[in-house]
């Protein structure tokens, strides 16, 4: 884990922190990966810089051998979860896929901006945050994932994305470590 730097133009983007998926068993609590998300947008919103507050509300056609997605979730499944605190000034991307840059307009709203640099936090690890991160890398913003605001339904999974896959898209650190180079 070695975060070094941040760009002045670094953006928050935060995955699926939305009632219906934070209630789903995952492998570390999401309470607190939740509580570590909200810390980080209070942080990014209190220095002027860009919160993305991600959700998702369907699924990418085509046939997989993964469970079918229930076809009525309950009313408030999409719902942003109420810790984070959003504000008038956050970006909302609601996606259909996994990644949130795939049919969104994130790339164009972070580029309007000026974002250079994007960290990552929420669920699922090796679904959603990873689909992003490796979208980001692709797209060419720096990228800089919060070990500890990350989570999974599935540990190995989660452990995959976190020691194997991340370190080749940026760099990893946790959310106190991002948030003293937040100060800095």
């Amino acid at each position: 884990m070695t975060a070094t730097t941040l760009d002045p133009n670094t953006a928050l983007v935060l995955i699926d922190l939305q009632k219906g998926i934070a209630a789903l068993p995952t492998a570390h609590p999401a309470a607190e990966v939740i509580a570590r998300g909200a810390r980080l947008a209070a942080a990014f919103r209190e220095r002027g810089l860009p919160v993305v507050l991600v959700n998702v509300t369907g699924g990418a056609p085509g046939r997989t051998e993964g469970p079918a997605r229930a076809d009525n979730p309950p009313a408030d499944w999409a719902d942003l979860v109420p810790e984070l605190g959003r504000q008038p000034s956050d970006l909302l991307v609601t996606k259909k896929t996994w990644g949130a840059f795939h049919g969104t307009a994130l790339d164009m709203e972070l580029r309007r901006l000026g974002v250079t640099q994007i960290v990552l936090g929420g669920i699922a690890t090796s679904i959603g945050v990873e689909s992003t991160a490796r979208s980001a890398y692709e797209h060419g913003y720096h990228v800089t994932v919060a070990t500890d605001a990350v989570t999974d339904m599935d540990a190995a999974a989660h452990d995959n994305s976190v020691e194997k896959i991340f370190p080749r898209l940026g760099e990893t650190d946790t959310t106190d470590a991002i948030l003293k180079l937040l100060a800095s």
